[in-house]
């Protein structure tokens, strides 16, 4: 469905243009929040948030940008503004920490980066994202997990694509360097 027949769509049946969108986005919605948030059970509850807030400001949505993008906009603000509440909570001894999360997550997840036949693997890999900036693990995490173009990426963080191009590049010398040691010891 295109952009244009999903704004009729919601004007005629608004009920049918949500269930669209559900099942047009919501596994595409959850990869792009595990890939940040790192937490099965955060992520339901972040995309849980992501659409509601579709569904609450569907009205705003004028067809400026591509439903993607909007929705994607969405997810990524969803996700970091967890992520800054729950710094927030570690920052002041309110959460626990449980070293089994990495492990269930790692069991758990149908998520495309984690079916890798090596947990070990995956892990270190994640480790690996998890110490990079955050804009560019945003930017990783986009164009190379979920596969956006470059000027798709730069659409959804606000950039341009030379910046994302230089994000890019940094994110990957940083991985490089992150598992130097990993790879010397293989």
């Amino acid at each position: 469905m295109t952009d244009k027949e999903f704004l009729e769509l919601i004007t005629k049946d608004a009920n049918a243009a949500y269930t669209y969108l559900v099942h047009e986005y919501s596994q595409k919605v959850f990869n792009s929040i595990i890939n940040i948030v790192r937490n099965t059970e955060d992520a339901e509850d972040i995309v849980q948030e992501v659409f509601t807030s579709i569904f609450t400001g569907i009205d705003g949505f004028k067809g400026d940008s591509k439903i993607s993008t909007w929705i994607y906009s969405l997810t990524l603000n969803k996700s970091k503004e967890f992520l800054r509440h729950k710094t927030r909570k570690k920052r002041f001894g309110y959460l626990k920490v449980i070293d089994e999360q990495t492990e269930n997550f790692l069991v758990e997840c149908k998520h495309p980066g984690i079916l890798l036949e090596d947990k070990e693997l995956a892990s270190i890999l994640f480790e690996a994202l998890d110490k990079l900036p955050e804009n560019q693990r945003i930017a990783y995490n986009l164009s190379k997990i979920e596969g956006l173009s470059y000027s798709e990426t730069a659409e959804f963080m606000g950039l341009s694509v030379s910046s994302v191009e230089s994000l890019l590049f940094r994110a990957k010398k940083n991985l490089q360097e992150n598992l130097k040691e990993y790879y010397k010891n293989q």
